[in-house]
This record gives structure tokens, sequence and C-alpha cells, in this order.
């Protein structure tokens, strides 16, 4: 049965002492270790014994919707972009870090599932800001003043995404049709040298057939943003998470992770999310459909999908995130934290879209001009 996190009361500070000086920690994803900002002293995080576990799907919402336990926590909603943001202790006012709005915190009761794992950030500040200065230069067609501005106004920010992840087996019962090519010769008329005459050719057609089965998928790690605040898009294109393009780099979900970082709670829920995988798993089955029909070409009808052996994870992962508004319009950049893959949005310069096709028109209009001269 999943557990439903247990989240510190408003105005509980929770810190990570200093095992030298007793300052706080924040993790330092360069050291991969707490770090202290007062004596530099590396105090590293235990490493957990335990296993990232899938959880049931059906018990936890079994357990989400009979437990008679809630639990106070700080929910702070950001309206501007709809972010479930944590502040950083003992502040009830804060700027929103997905969209620079600046939100006040309110007490609500609300059940929330623990997260069974995180994958702490590699990439340092330092190195997103580096990303992020040479993404700016490369930007051509922006606006000249747009590296300076952006880059002044725009404040990263290290926080972790909730996301889901599914697994399941998908099984399939569809309807369509099975096309196979043929060839048949053509006689048609044409013109040439001033006479007409009678040719032939060989044109491809197709015979249709009826077709319908069964077909089973099985699906691991279905991974599906659990937040609306940042662009969903956005948060898909941020991956893969690792250079194999697997998840095996998470780790148990230890508090001392987020020290120093913001978190993000879930807006997506549970059922929704899984809502989210299916969309994700239906290209795989249609592919899977179309190979079993066979034939040179295929159709696809009707399908009907039932999903069996749900399990699921609630998992963080890290995203260095700026905000920054350039002639009143926001415009959002992500880093994901653990490769560097940058998703920005920017503005586009007219004057050098502009120029651009002047001088094309220019060059176009030189080489006909030479053309017609020859």
């Amino acid at each position: 049965m999943s557990e439903l996190e247990p989240t510190p009361l408003p105005g509980v500070h929770r810190t990570f002492p200093c095992s030298q000086c007793g300052a706080d920690l924040a993790y330092s994803p360069g050291d991969k270790a707490l770090k202290c900002n007062h004596c530099g002293t590396l105090n590293p995080v235990p490493v957990s014994a335990a296993v990232v576990e899938e959880s049931d799907y059906h018990s936890a919402l079994a357990d989400l919707e009979h437990n008679a336990q809630t639990l106070e926590r700080l929910e702070v909603r950001c309206d501007a972009c709809g972010a479930n943001v944590e502040f950083p202790d003992n502040l009830t006012s804060h700027l929103c870090p997905f969209c620079g709005t600046a939100i006040v915190a309110q007490a609500v009761s609300k059940k929330r599932l623990k997260p069974a794992a995180i994958m702490p950030f590699s990439i340092t500040r330092r190195a997103a800001i580096d990303y992020y200065r040479a993404w700016l230069k490369s930007r051509w067609f922006a606006p000249t003043k747009l590296a300076r501005e952006a880059f002044l106004d725009g404040a990263f920010v290290g926080a972790y995404m909730p996301f889901w992840t599914y697994d399941c087996i998908a099984t399939t019962d569809y309807e369509g049709q099975r096309g196979e090519h043929y060839w048949v010769t053509e006689t048609y008329t044409t013109t040439v040298n001033g006479k007409l005459t009678t040719q032939t050719r060989q044109v491809r057609k197709t015979r249709w057939y009826p077709a319908s089965g069964t077909v089973v998928d099985d699906f691991n790690d279905i991974l599906i943003p659990a937040s609306t605040s940042l662009p969903l898009n956005n948060q898909s294109s941020a991956e893969p998470w690792s250079k194999d393009g697997t998840l095996n780099e998470l780790v148990p979900y230890d508090h001392a992770y987020l020290a120093g970082f913001r978190c993000e709670s879930y807006s997506i829920d549970l059922p929704g999310g899984f809502e989210g995988a299916k969309q994700r798993m239906r290209p795989t089955i249609e592919g899977t459909i179309c190979a079993d029909i066979g034939g040179d070409e295929q159709r696809i009808s009707s399908m009907r999908s039932s999903y069996d052996h749900i399990t699921f994870k609630h998992i963080l992962l890290p995203m260095w995130v700026s905000a920054y508004r350039f002639n009143r319009k926001l415009y959002r950049v992500l880093i994901n934290g653990r490769t560097g893959e940058l998703i920005g949005d920017r503005p586009y310069s007219r004057w050098k879209i502009g120029t651009l096709i002047a001088i094309a028109l220019i060059v176009i209009g030189i080489i006909a001009l030479i053309a017609s001269n020859r």
C-alpha cells in the first residue's frame, strides 16, 4: 500500500545541520553531498540499501480514497501558472520560480503520495548558467539585446519536478484491413514528336482484406509529467534523463537531496497521469497491430485496449528553471539537471528575419538577371 507523504506542518523548520559547525546544509550537485556554505565541509548523504520499487495502482487509489488521515501541509499555488510549490522554510510569500509572479502561501489539508524515488542533480548551477549563456548567443534570429536583458532578468532556480511512471500489460482487440499491392499494365495515349502514340505503363494497385485479432504489449516506465506549471511538451522534451535513456539512476527518496532546492507537488493526480500514459502507449500499440495485420499497407478501424498488472512510481526529477520577461512577455528556459539538455522559449527579431528575406530576394534577383542575359 502506498505511503502518504509525511510532510512537515506549516512553519516547521526542517534542516540538515553541518557535522562541523552546525550551519544549514544544501545539496551540492558537483560534490554529490550536502555542503556547508559556512565552513565548506562536505557531509555525505547516507546511501540507502532500499530498492526503488513499483506500487500497485489500484491499491494506491483505494488508499487515497478511504484512508481517513489527512496531512496539513503548506500548499503554495501560483494563480498565474498553476504551480504547486514548496516555499523555503519560514517564508509565507515569495516569487514563483516558474513564472516570477509574487505569490502568498496558504495552508490547506492535502493527501499526498510520498515520492518513491528521486534523481539528484548532477548539473551545477554554474554549469546551467553556462549552458544558458551559450544558448542565448546561438539564437541568431533573437533580438540583439536579448542576451543581455534575458540573463539579467532570469534567475535560475533548481527545482525537483514531480513525475509518474507506469508499468502495465495492454491487451488490445482490433479490427482493420490488410492491403496487398499488385501491378497492372495500363494503356495510355501521349504525344511524341508531335504525334499521338499509344504506350503502356505499370500501375500499382491495392487489394484490401478484412483483418482482426488481439495483440499484447508489455510497457515499462512510461514517464508522465505530474505538473502543469511548465508546458507538458517541454517537460517531456527534456528526456532522456540518463545516457542510456533509462531511469536506472533513480535512488530511494531522501529529504536530504531537497536541501537548498525547490520542490513542486503534483497537480496531475494518479488517474490523470495514467490517462496521459495511455496516450503515450497508443502509437506503440498501433505499431504492434500493424505488424500483426501484415501485408503491404494496414488500416485500423477500431481498437479496444484493457490494462492489467498496473504499477507506478511517484518520482522527482531535477530541472534548472529560469523565467524571464522580454517586452512584457513571459519566456521560460528549462535545463535537465542530469544531462544539461536545454529547452527554451525566446522572442524573434522581425528586423533580422526581414533583413534575411530581403537578402535572399536580392540574391534570387541577381541570379535571374544573370540567367536572362545569357
